[in-house]
């Protein structure tokens, strides 16, 4: 078992002249905490306009500063939004690039498709488009990362040249890939195409073994034709953290946090409307959350709620809220049932809600000292176990899929004198 931690930078208002700066500061000290202490991963997330949900909208720049403050957590995106009208293949690929070299191959690389049409509306996208933009994007990036030099393509959403995108990641034939799953059929799509899963529906431990258990069915199977050079064969599951001696203190410092995080999903992907700059989503929450079940024991809705079954569904979500929010002993409880299932990595959300910076450093130390022990002996021993396991499934895999090249070795580039001084043929006439 792996340990995480993933950045949306939310932020609730009333906010102050400072509060995202505060908010960027805190994220940095925290993961400096999590380097020392020896968690794995820290991952950020990318949205775009989503006020309160999340101010994560340049991820590669937060992860650039904590790369200059750690020394062996691993920095991953989760995800990078591949739609070209967002962030073009190239860029992605050049961004990747200087990532993993600055970090000395640290560098994991989750991508998604982006999400509501608030989000991806503003840059042009249709929703019955994204997803094909995020999959002809993906094998791009990975050829921008692999080719010396990139061949060209010439597809439906992404049109290139040739040309050799520089730099080349640190590590060998690339990161890590990820991919960002909220379904079962999500998961085994992950499966299918050689990715980590990087599931952010929060499922208890009994449900996330069928998720599990369908990836690495289908990893093993004939379907699996790897969009990458190598395969990444990791499932990881994201939680709501806070840790405390007494469990009501846990409570009280984490789970109104969660909840909120919760409601403002809810809010952008479901029942929301949203008015930029003017929708004050904590003070819609703090009326609305007695009423929605957002308490120690949630309510259960009514039968008919009105919404196609949206309340049961966040009634669902709002039980497992307080799973990573408790004492130490509760915690290790709850990683042992998610570790028995095959789940591979645990993603805690911390700076989510109103939680405050000196309470989260407080949980990540006691949950280093107290849960942490646990997990981390014989965890290589085991990984190595798995990985021998499924070698002849992955060297399968990878047989499956031929990535032909073009020769370019005869493509030019033409030079084009436009420096001062210099005048064409026609204006020397």
């Amino acid at each position: 078992m792996r340990f995480g931690l993933i950045y949306h930078h939310q932020l609730p208002r009333p906010w102050a002249e400072d509060s995202e700066e505060r908010l960027y500061n805190e994220a940095l000290e925290q993961i400096e905490l999590a380097d020392r202490l020896g968690l794995d991963y820290a991952w950020a997330t990318e949205h775009h306009f989503f006020e309160e949900y999340s101010h994560s909208s340049a991820p590669e720049v937060f992860l650039a500063a904590a790369a200059a403050r750690t020394k062996n957590i691993r920095l991953a995106h989760g995800i990078v939004h591949m739609p070209p009208a967002v962030n073009h293949p190239a860029r992605i690929a050049e961004r990747l690039g200087v990532l993993d070299l600055i970090s000395g191959g640290r560098l994991d690389f989750g991508s998604g498709q982006g999400s509501s049409q608030l989000e991806v509306g503003a840059f042009g996208i249709e929703l019955k488009d994204k997803y094909e933009q995020w999959h002809e994007a993906l094998e791009v990036v990975v050829r921008m990362m692999t080719e010396t030099p990139f061949t060209g393509h010439d597809g439906t959403w992404v049109k290139m040249p040739p040309r050799n995108v520089v730099p080349k990641p640190k590590q060998k034939p690339h990161p890590p890939l990820w991919r960002a799953c909220t379904r079962r059929d999500s998961i085994q799509d992950a499966a299918r195409e050689g990715m980590g899963a990087l599931a952010f529906s929060f499922v208890n431990p009994e449900e996330a073994k069928e998720w599990v258990d369908a990836y690495y069915g289908t990893l093993a199977s004939e379907e699996c034709r790897p969009v990458g050079r190598a395969v990444n064969a990791n499932v990881a599951m994201v939680l709501p953290f806070m840790c405390h001696e007494d469990e009501e203190v846990a409570l009280d410092r984490g789970l109104e946090a969660a909840h909120f995080f919760s409601y403002s999903l809810m809010h952008y992907y479901m029942t929301g409307e949203h008015r930029p700059g003017v929708t004050d989503i904590w003070a819609e929450f703090q009326e609305a959350k007695e009423a929605l079940g957002f308490t120690r024991t949630p309510a259960a809705p009514a039968e008919d709620d009105g919404q196609g079954g949206v309340q049961q569904a966040m009634m669902d979500q709002v039980g497992m809220l307080r799973r990573g929010i408790g004492t130490p002993e509760q915690i290790r409880d709850i990683v042992r049932r998610y570790e028995a299932v095959g789940v591979d990595q645990i993603i805690f959300s911390v700076q989510i809600g109103k939680n405050r910076h000196e309470h989260i450093m407080e949980s990540l130390e006691l949950f280093a000292r107290e849960v942490m022990p646990e997990f981390v002996e014989g965890r290589d021993r085991k990984e190595a176990e798995k990985a021998e396991r499924l070698s002849v499934a992955v060297k399968e895999a990878l047989g499956r899929v031929e990535h032909g090249t073009t020769d370019v070795s005869d493509f030019a580039i033409a030079p084009e004198l436009s420096l001062p001084g210099y005048q064409d043929d026609e204006d020397d006439d």
